[in-house]
């Protein structure tokens, strides 16, 4: 998948999406704030750049659609980058909800920022959709949080009945990032399932994100003679570590989760990468109408190919819309208050807690990354796609549902 979506950042690190609408005249007070936050910048910038880049496709479709008003009123975007730091995420979050008094927040992509931006959201009541952090704890927050991707249980459980069944390997290496929550949890979830399947764990190793030398480990993989390494991180590392597996003479299968999907993934990696595998929410070659739909609008405004963080940012925005027009539709009154700037602090907490009651009663939605339906815990079910690297390219491989 190649996108050739690229940021430029002013010097303050935020970037501003505003619509420009024609019969608006001057400023208005009225407007529809959304947020979002994501690595624009860092380790694993394409999550935040893909995010980016689904969102401003969902608001396309409402300029189209519907001169990008909602209930009449301008909906505008503000954009945080995080740096890939949970500090950081933390502090963006704060100042979308202090100063610029977002009505809800699309973000994060990784567990750990999530998990540091979440709080501050449902502390204020405001409703936050995380496109694709799967880490269990992240909708735990509270009745705020949202998200549009399957969770680590699953995947975990999933890729290890896909390597013992599927691949008919019993015994594996891990290597997982310590101080990633979403790495940790997989691996925990993995090793579960992988041992009720009849396989062993014959070695734990470890790494930080940022590691550039895995050799050490790697070499001690090497002497358990696994069938394949179990490898629960993100791209940057993923790319590096196959280079360096394969110079050892590894020649083994490295098996991943979805944190492995970016269009920098072979590029880092290169022929290192054929013949691994990872968990993802969507292969390009899917016939759905809403994932061509997508594509296609997708293609014509960046030059290139999404990833499925991209297509899980657009349905995170387009269920954010599609709530939002609802309520404008039911309660016009009630929704008046989102976007008043006179709206008083009970008048909008009431409003922005009948869009949350509006998102937590999504079903149904046909998105681009498959069919939404929002369970109690607002987390949905989905199917996995498996992806196999196969002479440089990424091909489906299986789809494993719930």
């Amino acid at each position: 998948m190649r996108s050739r979506y690229r940021l430029s950042l002013g010097a303050a690190g935020i970037l501003v999406v505003a619509l420009a609408l024609a019969g608006c005249g001057g400023s208005t007070t009225d407007t529809l704030v959304i947020g979002e936050y994501g690595s624009l910048t860092g380790g694993d910038a394409t999550f935040g750049q893909s995010t980016k880049a689904g969102v401003e496709v969902a608001l396309d479709e409402l300029i189209a659609q519907k001169q990008g008003k909602i209930g009449g009123m301008p909906v505008r975007v503000v954009v945080e980058d995080d740096q890939g730091r949970p500090e950081e995420a933390a502090s963006v979050v704060q100042k979308l909800i202090n100063q610029d008094r977002v009505i809800a927040v699309v973000g994060e992509v990784a567990s750990s920022r999530s998990l540091a931006g979440g709080p501050i959201c449902q502390l204020n009541g405001v409703p936050m959709i995380s496109p694709s952090s799967t880490n269990p704890g992240v909708t735990q927050i509270g009745d705020f949080i949202f998200r549009m991707c399957y969770l680590d249980d699953f995947q975990g459980q999933v890729m290890a009945r896909f390597t013992a069944q599927n691949l008919g390997l019993k015994r594996v290496a891990m290597l997982k990032d310590i101080k990633n929550d979403y790495s940790v949890a997989l691996a925990q979830f993995f090793t579960g399932e992988f041992v009720k399947n009849g396989g062993t764990i014959e070695i734990e190793q470890s790494y930080q994100s940022g590691d550039q030398d895995y050799r050490a480990q790697l070499t001690a993989i090497k002497a358990r003679n696994p069938q394949a390494i179990i490898l629960p991180g993100y791209y940057t590392e993923a790319g590096l570590i196959g280079r360096q597996a394969r110079e050892l003479g590894l020649t083994i299968p490295i098996i991943g989760g979805d944190g492995w999907e970016s269009e920098k993934l072979i590029e880092i990696g290169g022929e290192a990468m054929n013949g691994c595998y990872y968990a993802n929410h969507w292969s390009l070659d899917q016939a759905t109408p809403k994932l061509q739909a997508f594509l296609t609008a997708y293609r014509t405004k960046f030059k290139g190919d999404p990833d499925a963080i991209g297509g899980l940012a657009y349905d995170a925005a387009t269920v954010l819309f599609r709530c939002m027009e609802q309520l404008a539709t039911d309660d016009p009154a009630t929704f008046a208050a989102l976007g008043s700037s006179k709206a008083g602090t009970a008048a909008r907490k009431a409003a922005t807690r009948k869009l949350r009651d509006l998102i937590a009663a999504t079903s149904g939605y046909e998105g681009a990354t498959g069919s939404i339906t929002l369970d109690e815990n607002r987390n949905p079910k989905k199917p996995i796609v498996v992806i196999a690297v196969k002479g440089g390219k990424k091909v489906f491989e299986t789809s494993i549902a719930p």
